[in-house]
């Protein structure tokens, strides 16, 4: 039976280039409209008993090329447990390889999130008692962007994620984060739902997720480049957002990333704003050390450099909130390879920890509003 790649499916990003014996030689599709491209996904067939090696041959173009030294691919048979396979990067060519024992595989950058599951996600919650969902607009390629909120208390708190489509360990932490806040017998989450009202959109970019994009939507735009100034033309995943926002307000933010470098969990904060004051900055550097005190999943050595007093970019959305609003705004980066300070072997950063960081985040935001 002679092997069969494809990625012709929602999420899916891959091209053969060629397959020669067990070698199979392929190629990044770069995001529509854009040359951003680093996210794939694809399945195997007919490679049943072969130990196979793939090697994506334009990894040295791809957007954060300086990330794959230490990453491992994510592989799975039954499209729920995704292990990691051994990996490597040399002159500009990703290389993995993988003895297949099953009729199909699949393999990705990160533990896909497809819009299926998402659909799931929306259906199931929008179905809890004191949950209501709102289509807050619709993308360019007519998808809607869903928004769902609870809770009595007078806090506007907002978690959104997957501006950058490819980033799919933010939608797995947005299902975390859901489940515990509308789980009946969760006792953090009734005092919660109390005190604030959660405003969430689990999936900011629907179309490029399904278009299987790393970091732009179907017009080419990288959403968290437009919070300064969201059109309809470019980028109304942002426009409706942003103006929703304005309606209600923000007291706290979280807007969930993936970062494809740095092997931990961090936050970036919203130094170099207009509006900056001392006590304001003093906010995002307590929750910080909080959430590190809190779990061996989440650190603060490493990050992001800071920016300068007045030149934070307010293109992107933890900046703009925080000048906009006064909000504690706050960026969470989850890594693609691990968190090394609590490694996992088999599984790397996983479906499974993102959500469970996502609980955590919720317990640190109960300590720290009291």
């Amino acid at each position: 039976m002679s092997i069969t790649i494809n990625a012709a499916f929602d999420s899916g990003n891959i091209r053969v280039v060629a397959i020669q014996g067990d070698v199979i030689d392929l190629a990044f599709v770069a995001d529509h409209q854009s040359d951003f491209y680093q996210w794939f996904h694809f399945r195997v067939a007919g490679a049943w008993g072969r130990t196979l090696t793939f090697r994506i041959v334009n990894a040295g173009g791809s957007a954060y090329a300086f990330g794959w030294p230490g990453y491992r691919t994510r592989m799975s048979t039954d499209r729920h447990a995704w292990r990691q396979v051994d990996t490597g990067y040399a002159d500009g060519v990703l290389t993995f390889t993988a003895t297949i024992d099953t009729d199909l595989a699949w393999f990705a950058y990160f533990a896909p999130y497809t819009m299926e599951r998402h659909d799931d996600l929306i259906a199931r919650i929008a179905a809890q008692p004191g949950i209501a969902h709102r289509e807050l607009g619709q993308t360019l390629d007519g998808r809607a962007i869903d928004y769902l909120t609870f809770g009595e208390g007078p806090l506007q708190v907002w978690a959104y994620a997957r501006q950058h489509p490819g980033e799919s360990m933010c939608e797995w932490f947005m299902e975390g984060l859901l489940e515990k806040l509308t789980n009946p017998n969760d006792a953090l989450a009734a005092d919660l739902r109390t005190r604030m009202t959660f405003h969430c959109v689990p999936n900011m970019n629907p179309d490029g997720s399904f278009r299987g994009h790393l970091r732009t939507n179907a017009a080419g735009v990288n959403l968290n480049r437009e919070w300064h100034a969201p059109t309809p033309e470019r980028s109304p995943e942002v426009l409706c957002v942003r103006n929703r926002m304005d309606q209600t307000g923000v007291d706290i933010a979280i807007d969930v990333h993936g970062d494809e470098a740095i092997p931990a969990n961090f936050i970036a904060g919203y130094e170099g704003i207009p509006n900056w004051t001392d006590d304001h900055g003093a906010r995002f550097t307590a929750f910080g050390q909080a959430w590190a005190a809190a779990t061996p999943e989440f650190q603060t050595k490493l990050g992001y450099p800071v920016s300068a007093p007045g030149q934070a970019n307010l293109s992107m959305s933890t900046n703009q909130i925080a000048n906009r609003f006064g909000a504690l705004s706050m960026t969470l980066e989850m890594p693609f390879k691990d968190h090394d300070d609590n490694p996992d072997p088999e599984f790397g950063w996983s479906p499974e920890r993102s959500k469970a960081l996502a609980h955590s985040w919720l317990e640190v935001l109960a300590d720290f509003t009291r």
